[in-house]
């Protein structure tokens, strides 16, 4: 008969037991921007200055001093698929899906939830507006 370090592992009822929780996050926060282009004059993030969004994001979020391991992460994507409510950019492990119009409110997503740990409840979006 043979036997595996596994199977030994698994016998031995006094071993540590296995527990579900997930281990902590490289990132406490992480912030994606939609920055997708469509073409053929479809509905799309980039046609709402993201890119300017994205920059104005990562420089607050440095000149803060919240960049880094076990803090915030800014980063561009791709098409998040909820183009109705364009611009987009989407915060984790929450979930909060926010839409924004200009720098001031960059600034107020930086301030009270990357920072804060507060939702800005007015640049939420509906969680049925998708693509």
């Amino acid at each position: 008969m043979t036997s595996s370090i596994f199977q030994d592992a698994v016998a031995d009822k006094s071993a540590t037991p296995v527990t579900s929780e997930a281990p902590a996050s490289y990132y406490e926060r992480h912030i994606f921007f939609c920055l997708n282009q469509r073409s053929h004059g479809e509905a799309c993030c980039a046609d709402h200055r993201a890119q300017e969004a994205f920059d104005r994001c990562k420089s607050q979020v440095k000149a803060a001093g919240l960049a880094g391991p076990g803090k915030v992460r800014v980063n561009k994507a791709g098409c998040l698929d909820r183009c109705a409510a364009g611009p987009v950019a989407v915060v984790y492990p929450e979930a909060v899906w926010y839409t924004y119009l200009d720098a001031s409110d960059i600034d107020e997503i930086v301030e009270s939830h990357l920072k804060n740990g507060q939702v800005v409840e007015r640049l939420l979006i509906p969680p049925h507006l998708g693509r």
